[in-house]
C-alpha cells in the first residue's frame, strides 16, 4: 500500500506540471474576467431592455383612443415623449436624435377603431445597432396594439349582447392541463415540468462530458510521453505489481481530470446569463407539482447515480490507458483521443436534444452499447422511477471495466506495453 500512494503522488506530480498549471490559471483568469464580462453585458442588455426607455409619439388624432393607447404605452415601461407637427420633419428630427422608435397614431384613428374601421399606427424603428432594448421595443407596441383590439372589440360585444362575457364569446373552449407520470398526476403544464426538469439538470451534461474527456486525455498523455520519453521501461523494473501502476495511473489522471474539469466549469458559470438562484426562484412555484409527480431525487438516486458516474469514469480511463500504450510520441497520443472524444459527445447532444426512450430500438441499442452513454440518461430514469435501466448500465459498465482491466494488466505484464504501436499503411499512389 506505501508503494501504491508512493507511485499514485509521482504520477499527479507529473499531471501536475507547470504547463498544466499555467493552462488551467491562464483558462481560469480568462473565464472570470472575458466570459464574466460578457455575462455581464448582457445582464445589463437584458435590464436595459426591462427598465423604462424613451418612446416618441405623434399624436395626430387627439382622441379618447389615442390618448388611452399612449396611456398604455406609459404604464408599460415606456417614457412617452410627445411630438406635433408635420410628420415627415418629426422622423426627420429623432433621426438626428439618441431616440430609436417613433409611434405616429393617424387622424381620425378613434372614430375608425370606434366603428370597427381598418386603421393603422405607424411605427419607424431607427437601426443604430443590434440590441435586446431596441428589439423589445416595437415587440412591446404591437403587444400594445393587440390589447387595444381585444379592449375595442370587448366593448363593442358589450354594448351588442350585455348579458355575455365577451371573453366567454370568442374563446368558449377552456383547457385544463394535467401531467400523468406512471400512477401520479397533477395539474400543470408538461411543457411547465419539462422546462423545470431541463432547467434543474442543464449543466450536468457538461460537467459530464469535461470529467470524462479530461481525465482520459491526461491517461493517454502521460503514458505516450512515458514511451517517448523512456521513462516507461524504468517504472516498470519498479517491485510494484503492474496492477497497481494501472490503477495508479488511472487514478492520478481521474483526480486530475476532476480538478480541471471543475475549474473550467467554475469559470464557464460566470458566462451564464441567469445564476442557479434566479433559476431556482423561478421554479419554486412548479416545486409542489414535480413532488407530487414524484420528479424529485432521493438519497438512494444520488448514490445510483454517483455509482454509475464513477464506473463510466473508469470506462473512459481503461480505454484510455489502452489507447496511451498504442501511441508512439506525444503527438501521436492527441489524434488518439479523438475517437474516444467522439463517444463521449454522442451521447452528450443526444441527453440535450432527445429522449433516449423514444427512440427506435436499434439506435437505442446503438446508443446505450457506449458505455459514457448511461450517466447521460440515468438522472432522467430515476427521476421518472426507471431504476432497471439504471441498473442495467451500472452492471454494463462495471462488466466492461473488469474486461478492460483484466486486458490492459495483461498488456502491461509484458513487453508489448513497450513495443505495441498503431500503424497507419501507407496507400499506393499509382500515376
Amino acid at each position: 500500500m506505501k508503494n501504491f500512494t508512493h507511485l499514485l503522488l509521482k504520477e499527479i506530480k507529473e499531471l501536475l506540471n507547470k504547463q498544466l498549471i499555467f493552462s488551467l490559471l491562464f483558462i481560469l483568469i480568462i473565464f472570470n474576467f472575458i466570459f464574466n464580462f460578457i455575462g455581464n453585458v448582457t445582464k445589463s442588455e437584458i435590464k436595459k431592455a426591462m427598465s423604462k426607455q424613451k418612446v416618441a409619439v405623434l399624436d395626430l388624432d387627439h382622441s379618447p383612443v389615442s390618448r388611452n393607447l399612449i396611456g398604455a404605452l406609459n404604464a408599460a415601461n415606456f417614457i412617452i415623449e410627445e411630438k406635433s407637427g408635420d410628420k415627415s420633419k418629426v422622423v426627420d428630427e429623432i433621426r438626428h436624435s439618441s431616440l430609436d422608435l417613433l409611434v405616429v397614431i393617424p387622424e381620425g384613428f378613434g372614430e375608425k377603431a370606434t366603428r370597427f374601421q381598418p386603421v393603422e399606427v405607424e411605427t419607424y424603428s431607427f437601426l443604430r445597432g443590434v440590441s435586446l432594448a431596441g428589439r423589445s421595443k416595437s415587440e412591446v407596441v404591437k403587444m400594445l396594439l393587440n390589447s387595444t383590439n381585444e379592449y375595442l372589440s370587448n366593448q363593442f360585444l358589450k354594448s351588442k349582447i350585455p348579458d355575455l362575457d365577451p371573453k366567454l364569446l370568442k374563446a368558449p373552449i377552456k383547457n385544463k392541463e394535467y401531467v400523468v407520470v406512471k400512477d401520479k398526476q397533477a395539474e400543470g403544464s408538461s411543457a411547465a415540468v419539462i422546462g423545470a426538469m431541463t432547467a434543474q439538470n442543464f449543466i450536468l451534461p457538461v460537467i459530464l462530458m469535461m470529467i470524462i474527456m479530461y481525465s482520459a486525455q491526461m491517461v493517454i498523455t502521460a503514458i505516450a510521453m512515458e514511451k517517448q520519453n523512456k521513462t516507461l521501461e524504468t517504472l516498470l523494473t519498479v517491485p510494484i505489481s503492474r496492477t497497481s501502476i494501472v490503477m495508479a495511473k488511472m487514478l492520478a489522471a481521474a483526480l486530475v481530470g476532476l480538478i480541471s474539469a471543475v475549474i473550467y466549469i467554475l469559470g464557464f458559470r460566470k458566462a451564464f446569463i441567469f445564476s442557479e438562484a434566479d433559476i431556482g426562484q423561478a421554479l419554486s412555484g412548479l416545486a409542489p407539482i414535480m413532488k407530487q409527480l414524484g420528479l424529485t431525487i432521493n438519497t438512494q438516486g444520488y448514490i445510483l447515480f454517483g455509482i454509475s458516474l464513477f464506473l463510466t469514469i473508469l470506462c473512459a480511463l481503461a480505454l484510455a490507458t489502452i489507447l496511451g500504450v498504442l501511441a508512439e510520441d506525444y503527438r501521436t497520443a492527441q489524434s488518439l483521443s479523438f475517437p474516444l472524444i467522439f463517444l463521449v459527445m454522442i451521447p452528450y447532444f443526444i441527453s440535450l436534444f432527445a429522449d433516449i426512450n423514444s427512440m427506435s430500438l436499434p439506435a437505442k441499442l446503438l446508443v446505450l452499447a457506449i458505455p459514457f452513454s448511461h450517466p447521460f440518461f440515468a438522472m432522467t430514469n430515476i427521476m421518472f422511477g426507471d431504476l432497471n435501466m439504471v441498473y442495467v448500465g451500472i452492471v454494463y459498465n462495471f462488466l466492461f471495466v473488469v474486461v478492460l482491466l483484466s486486458w490492459t494488466t495483461r498488456i502491461f505484464s509484458t513487453d508489448r506495453v513497450l513495443t505495441m504501436k498503431l500503424k497507419w499503411g501507407k496507400k499506393k499512389m499509382v500515376l
